[in-house]
């Protein structure tokens, strides 16, 4: 028991080592970028700062199994390097039951990322979304999908607007809102204008709205009086076509809490769900991936330095564990387009993964 915590803890303590030499590497690449995309907005090192620190945890969710298969490397190594794993194998403990700390530590970090990491980066995510926009366009830009249809707000030249549409088409590069309901506001007036329209087309810069009406809302006028009708009306915007088209499938700041409820609404809007389901089974099955990458790192960095070769067994184990994480991406794309199904598609890497190395490793303690 006092080995498998000594094993437990080794373990954690480089975990933790790399992932604050890691994230300040990533975190400094990522400030230099901020720099250089907010340029023009002229932004002070505070806000900076912030928007890079908002990107900690996403960037942290998205390299844990990197961290994951460096952490058993290097305690592997360095344990064979003191020639802690031969006393282990003399103690008459097998190098597979030394290796259940490191992998029950996996599995926790692993929940941890589920339940909580999971959370916190999506929370980040949408606030570091809200506060770039702010900076770009003086108003977030933000899409909702529910039972109602799709919500967009925009940044515009005077203040912001609120669409709300019943319907959506995307038709090559045009996109098109159906029964269109618009609310515009200018800075701290208030609603200012309120516009309905039978469809809402994205030409450039401007919304093309036709067979619309619009009411002002301002102090003095009678709105329904005071309406005008439009054949076609230009209402100026700063959303293009490709970031509606992404957004609307978007997973990105969507926690795993939040995901069924994604799913729901996206079927009852009419749009395809198959992202969202992949997604969410890939999340539950990250555990076993974090362990997947433990089993990696250890199959090739459990053997004694004397017999050399420890720096391309390394290589080895960086290069199938890349390998496996790009298997795994690229089958989570396959079950969003409908090509393998979705169970698949999120568990089958991870099983694999683990049958692989644990192959490996049976031969090398067994021979």
């Amino acid at each position: 028991m006092k080995l498998d915590l000594y094993y437990a803890r080794r373990f954690f303590q480089w975990l933790m080592v790399i992932s604050a030499v890691l994230m300040t590497l990533v975190s400094l690449i990522d400030l230099n970028e901020q720099i250089r995309r907010f340029d023009a907005q002229d932004l002070s090192f505070a806000q900076l700062m912030n928007l890079t620190l908002l990107n900690v945890a996403p960037a942290y969710n998205e390299f844990l199994p990197l961290i994951m298969i460096l952490t058993t490397i290097v305690l592997f190594v360095g344990l064979a390097r003191s020639s802690e794993l031969v006393v282990t194998r003399a103690a008459g403990r097998s190098g597979i039951r030394a290796l259940v700390p490191p992998l029950v530590v996996a599995a926790l970090v692993g929940l941890f990322a589920l339940t909580t990491l999971n959370p916190i980066a999506a929370a980040t995510a949408n606030r570091y979304k809200e506060l770039a926009d702010g900076y770009r366009n003086g108003g977030a830009a933000t899409f909702s999908l529910s039972r109602e249809g799709l919500w967009l707000r925009q940044g515009t030249p005077d203040g912001q607007s609120v669409i709300h549409a019943k319907g959506y088409m995307g038709d090559g590069e045009d996109v098109i809102l159906q029964d269109v309901s618009i609310l515009e506001y200018h800075g701290d007036l208030g609603p200012q204008r309120r516009i309905n329209a039978d469809t809402a087309i994205l030409e450039g810069s401007h919304w093309v709205l036709q067979n619309a009406k619009a009411w002002p809302l301002t102090t003095g006028f009678v709105s329904e009086t005071a309406a005008r009708v439009h054949d076609t009306l230009e209402l100026p915007t700063t959303l293009t076509s490709d970031r509606i088209r992404d957004t609307i499938g978007a997973t990105e700041g969507i926690s795993i809490y939040n995901l069924p409820d994604a799913i729901r609404d996206q079927g009852e809007a009419g749009f395809s769900t198959k992202r969202y389901e992949v997604l969410f089974q890939v999340e539950l099955a990250r555990p076993l991936f974090l362990v997947a990458m433990v089993l990696v790192g250890a199959s090739f960095t459990m053997r004694h330095t004397r017999f050399g070769g420890t720096g391309m067994a390394v290589l080895a184990a960086v290069l199938l564990g890349f390998g496996l994480y790009f298997v795994r991406n690229f089958a989570q794309i396959l079950g969003e387009n409908g090509q393998v199904p979705v169970a698949l598609a999120a568990w089958g890497p991870p099983v694999a993964s683990i049958m692989l190395t644990l192959g490996l490793l049976l031969h090398a303690e067994d021979g």
